[in-house]
Formats: structure tokens, sequence, C-alpha cells
């Protein structure tokens, strides 16, 4: 009996736990098992490395294999694990030294003649090697990818020979340098959007904050415009945050392209979106939209029209930034940070309050559109604003407004206060850290008891007027909230109670 032990990851997550593949040969009738609770994609490896490792002229055993990925509790998905298989039955054959193996982490997927092709995760697995200080040899289409994991040691290889050559120290593979310039990440601009003055204020202080916004306004306004520019004047990413982004969407079904290294995420599901499709799930757990959006924007146009029961499973992550998904196999927790932009039109026909007088919607009808959007969820909503249709002055102008670029310079420059001051945005800010940084003069206090009792504000509603407040003060450049700064955040809440 001949025991070798081969190093991959697994790709549940970026902190995944190392899974070891372990080729028993013994006596027997020639037969290959694989143990360990493979999926399909797992145990047709049996076919692939059998025919890579023939083709490449090695010597496939002729006696019982039992191949087992541990542990043996956490479902195995993904083609990653024919490298390792096969270098697992050349080293227990004796055609590889095992100890070649040691100190090195292997994935790739087997073509039937010894090619490496691609697969998912490759830099949430090169995290993986760089934390445990192990070299991680991969496909060398995946290279690009995996060197985002600045201080991993990558080495790429085209085929199985090229590996094997490698671990024999005839052709040791060469370490991969990423040469290829990092570009600036690229966004539509505000300039192209014409009038909505006050729309844009509002979408700046929902940037320099963190905070979330609800537009209503009928069709053809901009609302869809003015959110697909929104990452445009957002911070730009920091390394870590942008490692995790690329990590999160490395282990999705479609992949990170390192050409979009730094872009801040922009979802935008469809309304027939499911729940499981919206916040994760599945046998195996995996990242949903909201993780997706994880350091981004999600935007969700049309919001009545998604199901209730989906809208209702972003209460949590919008408080906590994370999601936890428990299946009867297994729990998984996603990150969740994002920042919601929602869209919606004013009634069923969306011509509500406008000019033409077109709307035909009676009250009733209106209430139980808006009423599709529950209370504790409108509650969580930081800015709801209305966007009017644009004036015919304002159509016929000259495109010529206020880039991007010079809305995004303050609204760096008041996210960079927040940082300094409590080290994270307003939006998450805690209660006693509300009473510490949210100082309110005598009007603005006298200002903000007036509106509580005026528009019968929740503990929570309470608690985002001054976190708005708070950011509004940041891009004025002042310490303490005054009174301009507290109706200002008060006027992003008077549509609460159409909901």
């Amino acid at each position: 009996m001949t025991v070798a032990t081969v190093a991959s990851r697994a790709l549940a997550g970026i902190d995944a736990p190392e899974v070891t593949v372990e080729v028993h040969l013994g006596p027997g009738l020639p037969a290959f098992h694989i143990v360990g609770l493979p999926d399909t994609e797992v145990r047709e490896a049996r076919d692939r490395v059998r025919a890579a490792l023939n083709h490449a002229r090695f010597e496939f055993p002729a006696r019982r294999i039992t191949v087992n990925l541990a542990p043996a509790e956490l479902p195995k998905d993904s083609s990653r694990f024919d490298l390792p298989i096969a270098l697992g039955i050349l080293a227990a054959s004796g055609q590889l030294a095992p100890e070649a193996l040691a100190a090195q982490e292997f994935a790739g997927e087997l073509s039937l003649t010894g090619e490496l092709r691609a697969v998912r995760g490759a830099l949430a697995m090169a995290l993986s090697a760089r934390a445990a200080a192990r070299a991680f040899i991969l496909p060398a289409d995946n290279a690009p990818q995996a060197a985002l994991a600045h201080g991993a040691r990558i080495l790429p290889a085209k085929t199985l020979l090229e590996v094997v050559a490698h671990l024999s120290r005839e052709a040791p593979l060469a370490e991969y340098v990423n040469g290829a310039s990092q570009r600036l990440p690229s966004y539509a601009d505000f300039c192209d959007v014409k009038g909505q003055q006050q729309v844009k204020r509002a979408l700046e202080v929902a940037a320099a904050g963190g905070h979330s916004v609800l537009m209503i306004g009928p069709p053809g306004t901009g609302k869809s415009m003015l959110a697909s520019r929104f990452p445009g004047i957002l911070p730009s990413l920091a390394e870590g945050e942008a490692l995790e982004v690329a990590a999160i969407h490395s282990v999705s079904t479609q992949g990170f392209e390192a050409a979009r290294w730094g872009e801040r995420p922009y979802r935008a599901p469809h309304h027939s979106a499911s729940t499981a499709a919206l916040v994760g799930g599945g046998n195996l757990p995996r990242p949903g939209e909201i993780s997706l959006a994880h350091h981004g924007v999600l935007f969700l146009d049309e919001l009545p029209e998604f199901d209730r029961d989906v809208l209702e499973a972003l209460r949590e992550p919008l408080e906590s930034g994370r999601i936890s998904i428990s299946r009867a196999a297994r729990q998984a927790q996603f990150p969740a940070r994002f920042q919601l932009v929602a869209a919606m039109n004013p009634c069923p026909c969306g011509h509500c309050g406008e000019r033409s007088g077109r709307c035909r919607c009676t009250p009733e009808r209106i209430a139980r559109y808006r009423g599709r959007i529950s209370g504790p969820l409108a509650d969580r909503i930081d800015i709801k604003l209305e966007v009017p249709a644009p004036r015919e002055a304002e159509l016929v102008a000259p495109v010529g407004g206020e880039p991007s670029s010079a809305i995004k310079a303050r609204v760096e420059n008041a996210r960079a206060s927040q940082l300094a001051r409590q080290g994270r945005p307003n939006a998450d800010l805690g209660t006693r850290e509300i009473d510490r940084h949210c100082g309110v003069d005598r009007d603005g206090d006298q200002l903000l008891r007036h509106a509580l009792a005026r528009l019968l504000l929740s503990a929570r509603a309470y608690q985002r007027v001054l976190r708005v407040a708070r950011t509004i003060a940041d891009l004025a450049g002042t310490a303490t909230i005054g009174a301009e700064q507290i109706a200002e955040a008060i006027q992003y809440r008077r549509l609460d109670a159409s909901f």
C-alpha cells in the first residue's frame, strides 16, 4: 500500500479549509474510486486523469486506486482537483518523488491530452496559498488573476508534462510576474445627465456617507441613467477592498477578469430574480447578487415588481453587511456590504404627478402599489427622493454639467474625514458612535425635535437622519451639525409617510 498527499484548496470561500488528495494503491481488481463527497464534475475526473496520464506516456497503475478528498464532510465541486489527483497517482505509483510535492499547492482541469485548462476561484486559492506560504501551480490562463494576490508565488503551466518536469527539477517553471499596467476604472460620467441637480446632490451625499437611496419618478426621467453613473463618484477602492471584490467574483460562475481590477461592482438584477439569486444559496451555497455587489452598488430597478420575499431578505444584510445562509448539510457566511440604489415609479401607470395629467390611478391603487415595499425595508433606506421629469429647456440645452471627477473629489474628501474621525463611513455608525460624533447645535436640535413630532419618525429613522446630516456636514467641512444640515437630511425622509 502506497499513499501520497497533494495539497489543493477548497473553493467555498476566501478562507476555505485545506483539502488534501490521498491516493491509495492496494491489491485487488483494477478500480478507480473518488470518495469525500465529490459531485459529478469531480467524479468525472477519473476519465480525464486516466486519459491525460496515458497520453503523456505515464504508466497508469493496474491496481485499485482510492482518491480521498478530505475533509470528508465538505462537499467538493469543480474540476480543479484533476491536477492534484494526477500528481498523487504519479507519486503513489513511484513515478514521481512524493517529497517533490511538499510546500506547493496545485489546481487545474486536465484535458484528455494533458493540457491544463482554467478553473474558477484562482484568486481565492492564491490568497489561501499565500497565507500558508506555499507556491501555487495552476493553469497559465489563470495566472493573471492569481497574481493579483501580491506576494503569492505563482507558477503557471500549460500541460501536465510541464508540471512533472518542474517537480522532477528537469525544467523548473518560471514564476509569473504581472507586467501589465493597471488601468484606471472607467465609468459613465454624470455630465451626461441633463438637469436633475437636486437628485445629483442627493446621490453625492449618499456616495460620501455610504447611504442607501430610493428614487421615485415617472418613466424616462433618468433614474437608471443616474444609477449607472453612481459608481463613478464613489471613493476609489483600497487594495484590500479590491482583493475582496476580486476574490468573491472569482468563485462565481462568471469569474473575474484581471482587467476589471479596482472597479466598483455594479449589479442590476432583473425584478424576476429569486431569493437565492439575490442573497445566495444552493445545495453548496454560492454568493448571490448582494455579495457580488460587495463594496459596490446594487441597483434594483422597478423595486415594487420584485417578489416581496426577495425584498424582505435584504433587511438583515442592509444592517449587518453580511449574509448567513444555512442549509441542512452546510452553513456559509458571505460579505454583503453593498450600497443599495433603488428606483420605482410613483404609481402603477407611472405618470402620477406629471404635468400632462395622464395618470388615472386611484389613491387606493397607489397605496397598494407602494405597499409592496414593507415599512421595515423602507425605514432602512436613508434617502428617498422624487425624480421629476426634466423641463424642456434642460433637455434642449447642450451637455455640460459637472463631471463625475469633480463630484468624486468632494466625496473622497468627506469620506477621508469620516475614516479619520471614526474609522468607518457614516452609514455604519452605531448608537454610541452617533452620540459621540453627531453632535447637533441648539437650532438643529430644535428643528430635529419638531420633525420627530410632525413626521412620526421611528427610532431607526431618527438615527439615520443624524447619519445623513453628519455626512452633509462633512461635505460642508463643518465639525458640528447645524439646522441647515438637519433640514436637508429631513427632506430626504419626507416620503416616509407614503410607505
